[in-house]
């Protein structure tokens, strides 16, 4: 396949961005997207020009760090896959795709479609941890933990942090991420020590970065690759609540 790939560059959060427009060719479809802009970059490359800046590490959809919004859309137009997920075969030969970073005060862009997402690091160190007893391992039956808790839980920690719900939202809100990552530590008993603590200090440090509040557009859930439920978002309310008005 022959492509027309525009792609956002900018060489850093201070300076300006635009949109450069080039061609991608001999693109197999069998090739995953990522593949395809490492095609994109070797003919750059040998064209004299300055190679595309994008994030990668597993290629499995585990680590969440393909952050790039195609045609519009966080992790391009298939639902549940991350972009490394993302085949070329879900394109035609001619077709024209618009690369973008995540759009997020909260994200400034490093550069090209590299954007700084270390406000979820800071998230999850103000109370992403539990309280246990350290030494030999326990017997795994000592905390006997109920199914749907159990399942909920692990629901809930399918969350990639790959920020794709933010740049889904039209406020930027992080509410789903944040929700996902207090509940898969808060419905299992051994987060019960930090609960209320932990809703609060994580709640407080995601305003403190600057992501905005969640107004039930329900875009995080649908461009979510892990397809994380809302649900957590309503949990989180109640947990919020509960804690600051009963600490």
């Amino acid at each position: 396949m022959k492509l027309i790939v525009r792609v956002w560059r900018q060489q850093n959060a201070q300076e300006k961005g635009r949109f450069e427009t080039y061609e991608a060719q001999d693109i197999s479809s069998d090739m995953s997207f990522l593949e395809m802009l490492d095609v994109l970059n070797e003919q750059l490359i040998a064209q004299g020009h300055e190679p595309i800046a994008f994030d990668h590490d597993c290629r499995e959809g585990i680590c969440g760090m393909c952050s790039l919004v195609i045609n519009g859309r966080p992790h391009g137009p298939d639902k549940g896959v991350t972009a490394c997920q993302l085949h070329m075969r879900r394109f035609k030969d001619g077709d024209t795709i618009t690369i973008e970073p995540w759009r997020a005060r909260a994200f400034p862009v490093v550069k090209d479609l590299v954007v700084d997402r270390s406000a979820f690091d800071r998230i999850i160190e103000a109370g992403g941890y539990v309280s246990v007893k350290t030494g030999s391992a326990p017997e795994a039956n000592t905390v006997p933990v109920p199914k749907p808790a159990a399942e909920d839980a692990m629901d809930a920690a399918a969350c990639i942090g790959c920020g794709a719900c933010v740049a889904a939202c039209p406020n930027a809100s992080a509410m789903l991420f944040v929700a996902a990552k207090v509940a898969h530590l808060s419905d299992l008993p051994q987060g019960q020590v930090e609960h209320k603590a932990r809703v609060q200090d994580m709640v407080q440090a995601m305003d403190h970065e600057g992501f905005g509040n969640c107004t039930n557009h329900y875009e995080c859930m649908a461009a979510c690759p892990k397809q994380i439920h809302v649900k957590f978002i309503a949990r989180l309310n109640r947990d919020y609540l509960r804690a600051t008005t009963h600490p």
